[in-house]
């Protein structure tokens, strides 16, 4: 067993779409970033990463390279899961928190766990989306932006 963590975070931008763990979430912004900036799914796949010894994001798609200008981040995560099968990992569970003020993200977890866990060949049962506020302290609690922390454990099969 291994185990990995990620942390990511990303400041709300006008004209963008709110893309948090692979769902479009109603909101006046969205995320700057190179790819959608969706920091759930950036979180999730360090954590990934980390476990299997294997670098970061950045590492993987620099966010200088034009070929992932505006990409969608499950498609990144996708190949970070292939990244590990080939290396003959099995991931076992991800536990993830998004951290914001608003918008509120109960209503979509489920949403987000089924998507996540889809595009990692998981049972639903194995990937934790929660969250938390700041209570108002700091660029989170003053809604500037939006972070996420996960943590991945997986194993050789």
């Amino acid at each position: 067993m291994r185990i990995g963590t990620g942390y990511d975070v990303h400041k709300f931008v006008e004209g963008r779409p709110l893309i948090i763990g692979g769902i479009k979430i109603e909101h006046p912004m969205g995320m700057e970033g190179h790819s959608d900036g969706d920091p759930l799914t950036h979180a999730i796949i360090d954590s990934l990463l980390g476990a299997a010894a294997l670098g970061d994001i950045g590492l993987h798609f620099p966010p200088g390279d034009p070929l992932y200008k505006g990409s969608d981040s499950l498609i990144l995560l996708e190949h970070v899961y292939e990244l590990l099968v080939a290396r003959g990992y099995k991931i076992v569970n991800i536990d993830s928190t998004i951290i914001c003020q608003s918008p509120k993200m109960s209503p979509y977890f489920n949403r987000m766990r089924e998507t996540l866990a889809a595009r990692l060949h998981l049972d639903v049962d194995a990937v934790s989306v929660k969250a938390t506020t700041t209570e108002k302290l700091g660029y989170l609690g003053r809604g500037e932006a939006i972070a996420a922390e996960a943590v991945a454990l997986i194993s050789r099969d």
